[in-house]
């Protein structure tokens, strides 16, 4: 332990007299030759959150959390700590507030929707209900549902004849996902529902949106979506980027389980280890942004 302490120090001392060393002989600080050196996107973004967080500078090191209103002023104070001219660099100063307000969009990002998470779906909130009504009305347009409690839940992949009690370890998350599923990419969602219901890969459509919601969620508090959300989102990440990723993540897991072929539903988890393990793997590429195969994030590019 003793050995191990020792080395970490070395190592950390090792690094900050190379940093010296080579700020001397380029004349640029660790943040801009990250800016200049390094593309737009996850890359640049995650190598400069690593410097800020690394850096001996309490000022530096809590610039990754400031509040999305501060980052303009903490830009400056970071280039005045760094004695960095703006007048000579001025696209510095573009460049660390666009990866700023990643990392701090980010950040939020999972405040918000840790928030949804933890809310329980209640029924007597007018809201929760008009939204789990909704839901029913986009995946089952031609079939009015004949009373809240009933067995129809069943159709759309609910496991008894009330969805509340589905909720319980997603909370308002789940229901907003699969809501955002069946309303902004319809036609992919009730084929997806149809897809279900098919005796060879039958699994609840319902249920395996809320587990899959639980799978986004976990890849976006792990960090794992940064290289995601810091491609695609050219600022902060919001909601609707969540959401997106949730019907990418949803439609592939889809797929994925008809190319796995399973015997049966009880093989479920083993299925989702693999897919999970799959995106982890492609989210490891710094350039690596989840392809829309869905209408809503097309509509969202094209802007």
């Amino acid at each position: 332990m003793f050995v191990q302490v020792c080395l970490y120090f070395y190592c950390k001392c090792l690094w900050r007299c190379l940093k010296f060393v080579v700020r001397k002989l380029t004349g640029q600080c660790e943040l801009q030759r990250i800016c200049y050196n390094t593309k737009p996107g996850a890359a640049r973004t995650m190598k400069i959150e690593a410097s800020l967080k690394g850096s001996k500078s309490k000022r530096l090191q809590t610039s990754v959390s400031v509040h999305p209103d501060a980052i303009e002023k903490t830009i400056d104070d970071i280039m005045q700590l760094k004695r960095i001219n703006p007048d000579v660099n001025p696209q510095l100063g573009v460049s660390l507030q666009a990866c700023l307000l990643q990392i701090v969009g980010y950040r939020n990002l999972i405040a918000e929707v840790e928030k949804l998470r933890r809310e329980p779906y209640d029924s007597e909130n007018p809201q929760h209900e008009e939204m789990l009504l909704k839901l029913w009305k986009c995946l089952k347009p031609n079939s009015p549902l004949k009373a809240r409690i009933s067995k129809q839940w069943c159709e759309i992949g609910f496991q008894g004849d009330d969805p509340k009690t589905d909720f319980r370890g997603m909370g308002l998350l789940g229901l907003y996902n699969l809501v955002y599923f069946a309303e902004w990419d319809t036609e992919v969602a009730l084929q997806v529902l149809s897809d279900s219901l098919h005796p060879k890969y039958s699994y609840s459509f319902a249920i395996v949106g809320i587990n899959i919601t639980d799978l986004a969620y976990n890849l976006l508090v792990s960090g794992a979506l940064k290289t995601h959300f810091y491609n695609v989102a050219p600022e902060a990440p919001t909601l609707t980027h969540f959401q997106q990723t949730f019907c990418y993540l949803m439609h592939e897991f889809h797929k994925f389980w008809i190319e796995e072929d399973p015997l049966d539903i009880m093989e479920f988890n083993r299925v989702r280890e693999k897919f999970h393990k799959r995106i982890l793997k492609q989210l490891q590429n710094p350039e690596m942004a989840l392809c829309p195969h869905f209408a809503a994030s097309e509509s969202l590019i094209n802007m």
